[in-house]
């Protein structure tokens, strides 16, 4: 069943990561690393006046959920825009165990070629039994041939989603709806920042927009702009290794380019990896490091104290006794203030409650020195406020009752002007300064847009304090109007007006989810001095011949890029570029053509005219010049092909490209044949008939293991080997007569192949023809061979496969531990044999590896398993990339001996303690639940000697099973479960026929919601026939140890499917619950109501072993 109703037309970034529904294999794709905002940025723009695009809201009821069979599953084709859309979900997962939902293109398949559409677009899992408890995830993105679909790979857990407590998943139902508005899409690049606003914007590098923003408002102080530019920086500090001139670097950029700007030397100065770029971190805790960081480097310099001068106030705690004299002050200062959202209507009503006196008394006096005890006042009144007052909006918060962080969406109002004198100053401390008038007008509002585990910034900033906002969006720069930027960042709740208002259709709400986070205030009677005039003669003399210089090479560049197609480049190799590369940067082939001379000539130039500048660089008369052509070989080496024709020379550069170049690139590669006489000096190539070849030739010296170049030779194809062997020893340096091997170098991918050359046989016979390489060396008698290598093919097969390793422990995954140079084609066995003997280890088997994760610069989550692996090169593959990094981790006992046993994490609760242990119990992997109890039992303190034990399945503070002793342990997942051993009470055991098991979990529910959150230990509790819950309570107060105050305070329920049913002391609880197995009846049970009093967790039974939260840190 489906219905389409008008959506919001506000869409926005969400937290999660995004792809197309294309299966998932293990490890982040390559497309994960870009945020979504990068994705969306880099393909659309919208220049304001925004007109309202078309939107749809479509509603998709599913009926028969669990029993759908299909991997995926689409809905009905609604249409939006004049266009078609469907939602595909995966209802098991896309290999990952979320359920998959994505937007996709109903008629993709049959759209013309290069189509493409823009869609702002919100998926919603919704809630039924309480609506604010639905699941809504937004983002946007440009639909196009190759990314049809778009969405989210873990939109929600499966184990959530098939709790029917949860309300997600009634009557076998689900419900989604799709809110989708499709944009006019406009080309990004032809959008010019500085010609439509003067102003550019900065480059995100993957997750930066939060740096962005914030930048982007420090840069619109003028002030604290010039204070940077007078930082000193010199003209040998690098810009990478110096925070001062990185960001002098970028200001001036921002002030004088006219296209976006990029932030890498700033991220390189602050000491940041890739990764670092990739992750996304919060805007209020980099505006701190970062400032704390300026005010260090501005010490001892002409611009010190600068931080302090913009951003310092100072607030007074106080504490003033009521019936005695008696008061206690504190001064601190502040760069920033953190206001509260929750429960204030505006920032008013933040500073309202900053200041809000605290009555000490009753059970909370106040101990005053030499009045004991006493009723007091509490509180803070500010001594001064800063010229840039900064305050921080408290948008993210931590939610006790869901024990995790959530974003405070609600509606939050901040003035134009913020008066801070009002109301007889009473924020402000009796002895603060009265001539100074606090009137601050906004200059800067950063937005958030997204969720708590991240999203999109972006800021709106008026940098001069006009009338005219601007939106600094990453790259994109726009003109904003005082209303997007103040009343749309309020956040809150938007209503749509109804199209069809007569059929009394119920107003469609929805949660803004992107809303002010930080807002920057200046003082009126400050603003001429802070939004003060910066030009070039602020900036440092290097500093701006360094930035003017790269100015001049950009736009060089711009030029040379612009002209390109005019030009070809003609890249001439020599046999200097061969003796100096062979041996040193190249092993294969002649020469790497990167290094060599390059020519850039016009199209049109004679190649005669070539020749004469070739005459200048090197020096050699155009007619003792020989020319010939490479050509890439079907076995992908690089050869000489054959000498250029005399006809051929007569023609332009750019016809001889294109007539020797099948690849059709712009580059002509050529090698310089020069011959030289015995004095050295150049002579004029002979003539080549079609009888010669040319020959290169390499020499081996396998007691060294060096190959080098020896030079070259034109030889009849008619000649054997053996009559050049004199003319081979003279380039070697040998004796005439030495006896040397011979060897032709074919090819070295995909396998080295170089094959031995029978010296009695012509080169003809053997196939030897123009650009071919031999090489040679002296024959290792029997007794010498103890080289490694020692021969030619035994020599390029190690260049070819040697690969140096770093190797990290996997406790410390980000630093190398030490390098080691190993060959690709080693063996599982070998490598762990090397490594082994690098630390100093008797037996390999007892170290395991695992390979490095390219994309999220992490160890895999898998290790890899004993001889899992046949190769090196296998360990290092990573999809299409290698890595050269492997991590290692030393076991008690050998791995295969560990990979034939089961690990299980094990919390013991202890009977008559309020304490857990976690226990690591390793057992073979055909072992039982009860051979687990025993090997615990060796473990644990037991209450009495013939305790009896048993094991739980516990899953967000509820039992969902209790393992027989005879299950084997190899089919328990302790990743996602926790597993709970206790001792089985006395009561339990000597239950009788009238007598009920029933399951007891506690629970808690926030005011007018039906929604309930457990928490806490769930437990059993023995209900006998007839009895009342005022007969029961008592047992379960003195199971659980709790206070007579506190327990007077609970509550209790019967639940059913979710529901709770509230119990009277005089109620028969045995009535309330159904005659089934004793331990299957998990979706009812005896619900304790009271507030969670108990300290978090310390530990984490099931955490991921790579997991981690990264603050911001700058390190240089």
């Amino acid at each position: 069943m489906t219905t389409v109703t008008p959506p919001p037309p506000d869409q926005q970034e969400d937290e999660e990561m995004l792809v197309p529904h294309s299966d998932v294999v293990e490890g982040p794709q390559p497309m994960e690393v870009a945020q979504p905002e990068a994705a969306a940025a880099a393909t659309a723009v919208e220049s304001p006046p925004v007109e309202e695009p078309p939107t749809m809201k479509f509603t998709w009821t599913i009926p028969g959920f669990t029993r759908l069979n299909t991997r995926k599953h689409y809905s009905d084709v609604f249409v939006v825009g004049g266009h078609k859309w469907r939602v595909l979900i995966f209802p098991k997962g896309n290999n990952v165990d979320h359920l998959s939902m994505y937007l996709d293109v109903a008629d993709a398949a049959s759209l013309p070629y290069g189509w493409s559409r823009f869609s702002q677009f919100g998926l919603t899992l919704v809630n039924q039994i309480n609506s604010s408890y639905s699941i809504r995830k937004e983002t946007q993105h440009q639909f196009n041939s190759r990314e049809s679909d778009w969405g989210f790979t873990s939109f929600m857990p499966l184990s959530e989603l098939y709790d029917p407590t949860r309300g997600y998943l009634v009557n076998d139902t689900i419900l989604i709806e799709a809110e989708v508005a499709v944009r006019k899409v406009l080309d990004y690049w032809s959008y010019d920042s500085k010609k439509e606003t003067g102003f550019v914007g900065l480059k995100n590098q993957g997750a930066t927009c939060y740096m962005n923003s914030l930048l982007q408002t420090l840069y619109h102080i003028p002030y604290f702009r010039k204070a940077v530019y007078h930082m000193p920086t010199t003209e040998t500090d690098a810009p990478t290794a110096s925070i001062p001139l990185a960001l002098q670097s970028l200001f001036y950029k921002l002030q004088y380019n006219d296209t976006s700007v990029a932030t890498k030397e700033l991220t390189k100065s602050f000491g940041w990896d890739t990764y670092d770029s990739f992750m996304q971190h919060d805007v209020q805790e980099l505006n701190r490091v970062l400032c704390e960081k300026l005010e260090d480097k501005m010490k001892g310099t002409v611009v010190e104290g600068t931080i302090q001068k913009l951003f310092e106030g100072h607030h007074m705690n106080y504490i003033e006794c009521i019936n005695v004299d008696y008061k206690s002050t504190r001064k601190e200062s502040f760069y920033d203030l953190q206001l509260d959202v929750k429960g204030c209507k505006d920032v008013y009503d933040s500073f309202d409650k900053y200041v809000e006196v605290e009555r000490l008394e009753g059970d909370n006096k106040y101990h005053a020195e030499g009045h004991d005890l006493q009723d007091a006042k509490k509180g803070v009144l500010f001594i001064d406020f800063p010229p840039v007052l900064q305050l921080q909006l408290k948008r993210f918060e931590y939610d006790f009752m869901r024990d995790t962080m959530v974003k405070i969406n609600d509606r939050y109002e901040f003035p134009l002007e913020l008066d801070l004198d009002r109301d007889n100053r009473k924020y402000l401390s009796p002895d603060a300064d009265k001539s100074v008038r606090n009137l601050y007008t906004l200059h800067s509002v950063l937005v958030h847009s997204g969720g708590v585990h991240g999203g999109h910034y972006y800021a709106f900033i008026r940098p001069t304090l006009s009338d005219q906002w601007y939106k600094f969006d990453d790259e994109r720069v726009t003109k904003e109007d005082v209303k997007r930027a103040l009343e749309e960042q309020y956040g809150g709740e938007e209503e749509l007006p109804q199209n069809n208002p007569g059929l009394n259709n119920p107003p469609f709400k929805f949660t803004k989810y992107s809303n002010a986070y930080m807002l920057v205030y200046i003082r009126e009677s400050d603003k001429d001095k802070i939004i003060c005039n910066v030009d070039e003669k602020d900036i440092a003399e290097h500093l701006r011949v360094r930035l003017k210089k790269e100015q001049e090479e950009k736009e060089d560049k711009r030029k040379y890029k612009a002209q390109a197609h005019l030009f070809t480049t003609i890249k001439v190799s020599r046999d200097e570029d061969i003796t100096e590369q062979i041996g040193k940067n190249i092993y294969f082939d002649l020469v790497d053509h990167e290094k060599v001379k390059s020519f850039r000539i016009q199209k049109q130039t004679p190649f005669q005219l070539f020749k004469e500048e070739v005459a200048k660089e090197f020096g050699i008369p155009v007619q003792l010049q020989r020319f010939w052509i490479w050509a890439k070989r079907q076995n992908h080496t690089y050869r000489l092909n054959r000498p250029l024709l005399s006809h051929e020379e007569l023609q332009t550069v750019g016809l001889l490209r294109e007539a020797c170049n099948k690849a059709n690139n712009a580059e002509l590669k050529l090698f310089l044949e020069i011959v030289r006489g015995p004095d050295e000096r150049p002579i004029p190539p002979p003539d080549k008939s079609s009888e010669d070849i040319l020959l290169f030739f390499k020499l081996y010296d396998p007691e060294n293991a060096v190959l080098r170049y020896v030079g070259r030779l034109m030889v009849k194809n008619s000649t054997k080997p053996m009559d050049i062997v004199g003319q081979l020893n003279q380039m070697a340096g040998f004796p005439p007569d030495e006896e040397i091997e011979l060897f032709e170098e074919i090819k070295f991918e995909p396998n080295v192949m170089c094959e031995h050359l029978d010296k009695k046989t012509s080169f003809r016979l053997s196939q030897i023809e123009d650009g071919d390489i031999i090489c040679f060396q002296k024959p290792l008698s029997i007794q010498e061979n103890g080289c490694p290598y020692p021969d030619v093919p035994s020599f390029l097969e190690y260049v070819q496969n040697r690969e140096v390793v770093r190797f990290r422990t996997l406790e410390k995954p980000k630093e190398d531990e030490f390098t080691m140079e190993l060959s690709k084609r080693h063996t599982y066995d070998v490598v762990v044999e090397r490594l082994a003997e690098k630390l100093g280890l008797d037996d390999p088997s007892k170290i395991r590896l695992t390979s490095h994760n390219c994309y999220s610069q992490q160890p895999k989550p898998q290790p890899i398993k004993y001889r899992g692996v046949d190769h090196l090169s296998d360990m290092l593959a990573h999809y299409n990339q290698t890595s050269d990094i492997l991590y290692y981790e030393v076991l008690d006992i050998p791995l295969p001996e560990l990979q034939g046993l089961k690990t299980l994490k094990v919390a013991f609760h202890h009977a008559t303690k309020d304490e857990v242990v976690i226990h690591n119990i390793r057992l073979p992997k055909q072992s039982t639940v009860g051979d687990v109890i025993k090997e615990l039992k060796t473990k644990v303190e037991l209450s009495h000697p013939d305790a009896e034990l048993r094991l739980l399945e516990v899953f967000f503070h509820k039992i969902y099973k209790i393992f027989t002793s005879t299950e084997r342990i190899e089919n328990i997942n302790d990743q996602y479960w926790t597993l709970r051993a206790e001792e089985i009470p006395e009561e339990e055991k000597n239950i009788g026929p009238g007598d009920r098991l029933v399951h007891v979990y506690h629970f808690t529910k926030e005011q007018n919601q039906s929604q309930v959150q457990n928490f806490g230990e769930p437990f059993f509790q023995v209900i006998h026939e007839g009895e009342t819950l005022e007969e029961i309570k008592p047992r379960i107060q003195k199971k659980l140890h709790v206070p007579d105050e506190d327990f007077a305070k609970w509550k209790f329920a019967s639940f059913s499917m979710g529901r709770p049913d509230y119990l009277q002391d005089t109620d028969i609880v045995y009535d309330r619950f159904q005659r089934r197995d004793v331990y299957g009846a998990w979706e009812q049970y005896l619900g304790l109501e009271h507030i969670d009093n108990a300290p978090k967790r310390a530990y984490a039974a099931n955490q991921n072993r790579h997991a981690y939260e990264k603050p911001v840190k700058i390190y240089n």
